[in-house]
């Protein structure tokens, strides 16, 4: 009782001391950066003026400021994952904007000297690409990956008067990239100064093994510099109130272990996103030396082949888009308020799962994601060893792959979001012997530093990876389209599960509407747009309702990511040879983030809390009348009936007869004239319960804009 009670009192002086003490100081490096384009190296390592450089803030993307050309990045290749054979000139495919070449940043800024027993870390969220960072003249380090997380010690080239230069050069080569990259220090910057005795950096990892009810088991591993140290660590919950804590004096090598309980825990998912914050504190001989905040989520993740996915012990099936990380006009710079509403927007639609396509996502995105209820598969590659492009990650991939999944993992892992990790996608190297090997290299390395969560890869070569064993290897196949082998992987793969990993590719343009409808696979037309009645695709894609119909009937089906969820910068197929086309077509919201008719097709199907009434298309035709011009409604309700000027053109009901007949209703003869269509829908009892009307518009009559915040 007395030894309990002399702990207690000693947490508690612990705790008092550490609120008024300061064991960190993070300098995030925002405000006042110059910029330069092109080779500043010589005028770096010489007598150093930048007058004429542009002041710029972090996060900065220099190529989004264009201008648009026709010649930039212009690659003459045959697009293997699209099936072509023969190559061709693709204009925009990395949408044509100025992220060529070198560029130069750099920043002054005042940090006073290190006290004895302090260290400085350079942390770069992303630098894209292969940035070289020099500080007070000196070259401190590099890293490759444009895409990942990294962290450099700048102890010992820091200046004694306080005063420090941070420069970094960034350089993007040709043809290194399928999509357009964005260009520069496009996420966050941040100096962190520490005592070196404390927690490691991305030292804590926190797993939730044990949940029922009554309590759930907290697992902390905290990774530390020090002898002799004292670790405590307290669980917060949402309103700051202590839940659980812990002290722990004995480590295992470099590493404390903690388990912790939390009594009746309250869970994460994507409808409950509840998170509790872990404080962990390091001490020596009383003296706080270190004191790290980590978010986390209480949950449980399963993938079995009787259950399939399931989180906190309940089966379900993800409704999830793929994204590229640009954020269409604003460019690939970070950009929370851009981020929020994106995500704001898919949860409306009813969206509960994001694939980061096809590279590292962003702290900022996680974090969002965390706070807002997604679950995320983190992908990490594009290309493995085998080139897609030719000045691609190939380059690097033999000696970069492991450190740049180890920072990823380390840096991300804490998040409950994450409930899959990827470690490439359509990669070439599906058809080799050597894929093979690398996929169990890359999986293993992985299961290493997460032992918590599976690891797949999106094939496209699905053929391929059946007979040489590369999808039976992973702890889950996914399927990039294919959905005619979806069978025949089942039945080859010893998992007992597949993941739509990609799916759909239908090509839209909102707003836009094409005579006469129907069913199309690469169709081009001389305007450069897709109809919006949400038939037309790519010839190696399909329709959103054939996976509907996959995930619907067949219980090993985990889900879907569809591309894309927005329209992204480059890759315009099915324009990617004629210009000016240079963004993508296949978002459910364009590049805007405006909703696609499309958006409400997937949000009958997966927003289960409201309901969808949407018809389609605009009742503006000025010179098609008498012409045949269908009617799609896209609702939850089985049944409708349209009227054009009050006239009935009949019942639609729900059937299987077709896949589009069994999510879709269409009335496909319906001649246009000027005035009001209007449909009504109709619940399982024939009472008529929701209606839409759309008009024939005059004229505009104003302009009329609204912020979405204050």
């Amino acid at each position: 009782m007395l030894a309990r009670f002399c702990a207690a009192i000693l947490i508690q002086l612990v705790l008092l001391q550490s609120a008024i003490a300061q064991t960190r100081t993070v300098l995030e490096l925002k405000e006042g950066w110059k910029f330069a384009k092109g080779n500043q190296s010589q005028a770096y390592q010489t007598n150093f003026n930048d007058k004429d450089w542009q002041t710029v803030s972090v996060p900065h993307d220099w190529a989004i400021y264009g201008p648009f050309d026709k010649e930039i990045d212009k690659q003459v290749v045959a697009i293997t994952q699209n099936g072509e054979k023969k190559a061709t000139e693709k204009t925009g495919r990395t949408g044509a904007l100025p992220y060529i070449g070198e560029g130069w940043y750099r920043k002054i800024f005042d940090l006073p000297a290190l006290k004895p027993g302090q260290k400085a870390t350079v942390i770069f969220d992303g630098a894209m690409s292969e940035p070289r960072v020099y500080l007070n003249g000196q070259k401190v380090g590099e890293w490759n990956y444009g895409y990942n997380y990294f962290y450099l010690d700048i102890t010992q080239q820091l200046a004694s008067n306080g005063k420090n230069v941070l420069a970094v050069q960034l350089n993007n080569v040709q043809e290194s990239s399928r999509w357009y990259p964005g260009a520069g220090l496009y996420r966050n910057v941040r100096i962190e100064v520490k005592n070196d005795i404390g927690i490691e950096q991305w030292g804590t990892y926190i797993t939730t093994p044990f949940i029922s009810k009554e309590i759930a088991k907290v697992k902390i591993k905290t990774k530390t510099a020090g002898k002799d140290l004292l670790l405590v660590t307290e669980i917060l919950d949402a309103n700051n109130k202590r839940v659980s804590i812990d002290t722990a004096g004995a480590k295992f090598g470099n590493e404390f272990e903690q388990d912790l309980v939390v009594k009746n825990p309250m869970l994460w998912s994507p409808e409950t996103p509840y998170l509790y914050k872990a404080i962990s504190r390091v001490y020596v001989k009383g003296q706080l030396k270190d004191q790290l905040t980590s978010r986390f989520g209480i949950r449980q993740i399963s993938y079995l082949p009787s259950t399939g996915f399931s989180l906190n012990g309940q089966s379900r099936k993800f409704k999830g888009v793929c994204l590229h990380h640009d954020l269409g006009p604003l460019g690939a710079a970070i950009n929370i308020a851009a981020l929020r509403r994106q995500l704001r927007i898919l949860k409306d639609m009813g969206c509960d799962a994001i694939r980061s396509s096809h590279n590292m996502p962003s702290q900022e995105q996680l974090d969002l994601c965390d706070e807002i209820g997604f679950m995320f598969l983190a992908e990490t590659f594009d290309e493995w060893a085998k080139p897609k492009v030719k000045n691609g990650y190939a380059r690097y991939f033999n000696t970069d792959a492991e450190k740049d999944v180890v920072n990823m993992v380390h840096a991300t892992r804490n998040h409950p979001s994450i409930v899959m990790w990827s470690s490439g996608n359509e990669v070439p190297d599906q058809h080799y012997a050597e894929g093979v090997k690398r996929a169990k290299w890359l999986q293993e390395i992985f299961h290493r530093e997460d032992p918590t969560r599976p690891v797949t890869v999106g094939m496209d070569q699905v053929k391929a990876t059946i007979q040489n064993g590369f999808g039976a290897i992973l702890d889950i196949p996914g399927l990039n389209y294919r959905t005619k082998l979806y069978e025949d992987a089942f039945k080859a793969f010893p998992q007992g599960f597949l993941l739509g990993s990609e799916t759909a590719s239908t090509v839209s343009s909102r707003g836009i509407y094409k005579f006469p409808v129907m069913e199309y696979k690469n169709k081009q037309y001389p305007d450069n747009q897709c109809s919006s009645y949400d038939l037309e695709y790519c010839d190696w894609s399909n329709l959103p309702d054939e996976q509907f119909a996959l995930i619907d009937d067949k219980p090993w089906v985990l889900g879907e990511f569809v591309w894309t969820g927005f329209d992204y910068l480059g890759e315009p197929t099915p324009y990617d040879e004629q210009w000016p086309s240079r963004s993508s077509y296949f978002g459910i919201n364009d590049l805007a983030g405006l909703p696609k008719d499309r958006f409400y097709l997937y949000k009958s199907r997966w927003n289960t809390k409201e309901n969808t009434l949407h018809m389609l298309p605009h009742w503006n035709w000025a010179g098609r009348e008498g012409q045949t011009t269908p009617v799609f409604v896209y609702t939850n309700y089985d049944k409708a009936e349209l009227f054009v000027n009050g006239k009935s053109m009949g019942m639609q009901q729900k059937s299987n007869a077709t896949w589009l007949n069994r999510y879709r209703l269409m009335w496909m003869d319906v001649k246009y004239e000027p005035g009001t269509i209007k449909v009504v829908a109709y619940d399982k009892q024939g009472k008529a319960v929701a209606e839409q009307s759309i008009v024939t518009a005059d004229s505009p009559n104003q302009l009329v804009l609204e912020a979405d915040r204050n």
